[in-house]
């Protein structure tokens, strides 16, 4: 009985450790179907309107905008509200323009990685772009005021009391840490193939 629950769980151990390969294909599609889905939004006026809290506090996007930080919270909409002044403002401050370019970068980033099923190099360079991006969105739980519950009274707020924008920023650490599972897989797959080549032509 011992004999046959050991060859069982040696039986499993092989068939975990042979599936790394589908494992992290399988990375690839999530973050395609993510990047695709979220991509996507961002061509919905409400999704484009969600963001201006983030692109409106960071150093490196605010740029996009052509009203300041912190004027947008003056023109906030709620998902599926319509205002025709605070759209107006919304439409003078970029904030429709920019969401469709960052949505067309998004969805772009996502089938380059998944292209990485098939080619190790174009899977390289969609990764460390979902790194980059990642990193970026990352770094709105330091930029982004809204990600934290502001102090209404409750005596629960700040750090480390994440808001809903917050909850949806903090989720970005499994894709980084899924993107450097396929940016190391994609590298290796790169030398490996170096490697080969270069014993073939000794």
């Amino acid at each position: 009985m011992n004999a046959n629950i050991s060859r069982l769980y040696d039986n499993l151990l092989q068939l975990a450790a042979s599936s790394q390969t589908l494992g992290i294909n399988l990375i690839r599609v999530t973050i395609l179907i993510v990047f695709i889905w979220i991509g996507g939004l961002k061509f919905q006026n409400y999704e484009a309107e969600g963001i201006v809290p983030f692109v409106a506090n960071s150093p490196f996007m605010s740029f996009f905008y052509t009203q300041k930080a912190p004027e947008y919270k003056n023109y906030k909409l709620k998902e599926g509200e319509f205002d025709a002044a605070k759209h107006e403002w919304h439409v003078r401050n970029n904030t429709y323009g920019f969401s469709h370019g960052l949505g067309i970068l998004i969805m772009a980033i996502g089938v380059l990685v998944f292209l990485g099923i098939f080619s190790a190099r174009i899977g390289l360079a969609g990764a460390i772009l979902a790194v980059i991006m990642t990193v970026g969105t990352l770094s709105f739980l330091v930029t982004t005021p809204e990600v934290w519950v502001p102090d209404l009274g409750s005596g629960e707020a700040g750090f480390p009391l994440l808001s809903g924008a917050g909850r949806l920023v903090v989720k970005d650490t499994v894709i980084l840490a899924g993107a450097l599972v396929a940016l190391s897989d994609s590298a290796r797959r790169i030398l490996r193939k170096r490697n080969a080549d270069g014993i073939q032509n000794r």
